[in-house]
């Protein structure tokens, strides 16, 4: 499981990014994303979940959110993007 903690804004986002690329190559077929830590999020954060979803499926990996933070929920809400991450290959959970 790739477990974010703290900030998900544009101050994070290059490195997360990174990260979570290097975490797709090395999941083998699933890569289950934990958010109940995040504390701030802002669009460059919803940003790199978005491209993480965009790596996942050119690479047949199954991705996985799991257990969204107050502040993820907050986003996801006002943009009405949850519809985006609930396709056949991504699943928002809250465990």
């Amino acid at each position: 499981m790739f477990k974010i903690s703290g900030e998900m804004t544009i101050y994070q986002a290059a490195g997360l990014m990174a990260e979570l690329l290097a975490a797709l190559e090395d999941c083998g077929g699933v890569l289950q994303i934990d958010l109940a830590e995040v504390t701030e999020f802002d669009s460059a954060g919803l940003q790199v979940l978005m491209l993480a979803r965009r790596g996942a499926l050119a690479r047949g990996v199954e991705l996985r959110l799991f257990a969204p933070s107050p502040a993820v929920v907050e986003v996801f809400g006002l943009l009405n993007v949850a519809a985006y991450f609930a396709g056949p290959t991504d699943v928002i959970a809250s465990t």
